[in-house]
C-alpha cells in the first residue's frame, strides 16, 4: 500500500498567531495593529482566530489588552474567535469580551507546568475542568491545550499515558476537542504516530486537533502522518510567527501558508485562499517588525487556481497594505 491512500477531503485550521504567535515577541504591538493583522487572517477565508489570552498582564504584558482588542475586532459571519482562559478569572474577562470559544490548557510536564502556570499538573487540571464546565454552561465551546505531547525541555521525553489520562478527562469536563502539542518541535513522523496509536485507542480522532512547532523542519512531515490517521483540525501561525515564552529553544509554529500550500497541493480543501494568506504574512511582518521564517512566506507563492496565471511572487514584494 502507498502513501496517502486515507487522506481527508477537508481539513479545519485554528489560526494561533495573533495569541501564540505574537505572546513571544519583545516589542508590546498597539491593539490596533493586532486588529489589522486578525482582519487580514480573516479576509483570507480563516475560519477560526485564536486572537488573545485573558491570562494576567504580568505574565505576559503582550497580550494585555485581550479585552480591547476583543471589543475592537469587527464581527463577521462564520468566523470564530477564540481566546485562551487559564482560570475562571480568565472566563469571566473572555464572557464580558463576548469571545466565542474558550481555550485552557496544561502540560503533560509537571516541571513545563509549574513553569508556565506555578501550579502542578492534577491541581492545574482539576481548576480546568470547572472553567470547561463553567464555559459550556454559559453557552460557550471550550477546547484545550495539552503541552509537551513529545518532549519537555526540562524533563525530555513524557508519558503518553498520562496524555491520555488527561485528554480523556478534559473531554468528560466538556471540552469539544484537545489540541495536542509539540512545545518545542522534538517529534518525528514515527514517534507522532507511536502517540496517536496510543490515544486513538481510546478517544475518537474528531475529537483531536494537532499543534507543532517546526523548530527542527518536521512539522509539515508530522501533518502528514496525522492525516493518515484521521486527524482533521491543525493549529498554525501565519508565517511561522511565534514560539513559547516558557519552552527554552521552541520556535515558530507551523506556517499556515506551508500547511495550505501542501494541502491544497495534495487536493485537501482548507476553505483558505493562498494569495491572501500570503499578504497576511506580509502584514504579521510589518506589524512585528522583523523577518518571520514561513518557508512559503519567504518563497513567495504562485497561485493554485489555474485561471489566475499570476507569477510567483518574491519573498520581498511589498504589498498593497504596505508597513505598519
Amino acid at each position: 500500500m502507498g502513501l496517502f491512500q486515507h487522506l481527508p477531503s477537508r481539513i479545519s485550521i485554528c489560526e494561533v498567531s495573533p495569541r501564540d504567535g505574537l505572546q513571544n515577541e519583545a516589542l508590546t504591538l498597539p491593539t490596533h495593529a493586532k486588529v489589522r493583522l486578525i482582519e487580514a487572517l480573516a479576509d483570507s477565508g480563516l475560519a477560526y482566530i485564536e486572537m488573545s489570552s485573558f491570562v494576567s498582564p504580568r505574565w505576559v504584558p503582550q497580550l494585555a489588552d485581550a479585552a480591547d482588542l476583543a471589543r475592537s475586532l469587527p464581527r463577521r459571519e462564520g468566523v470564530v474567535y477564540a481566546a485562551l482562559c487559564p482560570n475562571r478569572t480568565g472566563l469571566r474577562r473572555a464572557i464580558e469580551s463576548k469571545v466565542d470559544v474558550v481555550a485552557v490548557f496544561l502540560s503533560v510536564s509537571e516541571t513545563h507546568n509549574r513553569r508556565n502556570v506555578n501550579k502542578g499538573v492534577d491541581e492545574t487540571l482539576r481548576v480546568l475542568e470547572e472553567v470547561v464546565q463553567e464555559a459550556v454552561a454559559k453557552g460557550l465551546r471550550a477546547r484545550a491545550y495539552i503541552s509537551t505531547v513529545w518532549g519537555c525541555p526540562f524533563e525530555g521525553s513524557t508519558d503518553v499515558g498520562r496524555t491520555l489520562e488527561l485528554t480523556q478527562a478534559l473531554l468528560r469536563a466538556g471540552a469539544y476537542e484537545i489540541s495536542l502539542g509539540d512545545t518545542v518541535g522534538v517529534a518525528t513522523p514515527k514517534q507522532v504516530q507511536e502517540v496517536l496509536d496510543r490515544l486513538l485507542a481510546g478517544v475518537d480522532a474528531g475529537r483531536l486537533a494537532l499543534h507543532f512547532h517546526d523548530t527542527r523542519g518536521t512539522a509539515l512531515a508530522n501533518v502528514l502522518v496525522g492525516l493518515e490517521m484521521g486527524i482533521t483540525t491543525f493549529d498554525a501561525s501565519v508565517a511561522g510567527l511565534g514560539g513559547c515564552p516558557y519552552a527554552p529553544g521552541a520556535a515558530g509554529n507551523l506556517a499556515t501558508e506551508d500547511l495550505v500550500y501542501a494541502l491544497q497541493g495534495m487536493g485537501i480543501e482548507t476553505g483558505v485562499d493562498l494569495d491572501k494568506l500570503w499578504e497576511a504574512g506580509k502584514v504579521a511582518e510589518a506589524v512585528v517588525g522583523r523577518p518571520l521564517p514561513g518557508k512559503v512566506h519567504r518563497a513567495g507563492v504562485r497561485s493554485l487556481r489555474r485561471e489566475s496565471g499570476r507569477p510567483f511572487a518574491r519573498s520581498g514584494e511589498r504589498t498593497k497594505l504596505g508597513r505598519a
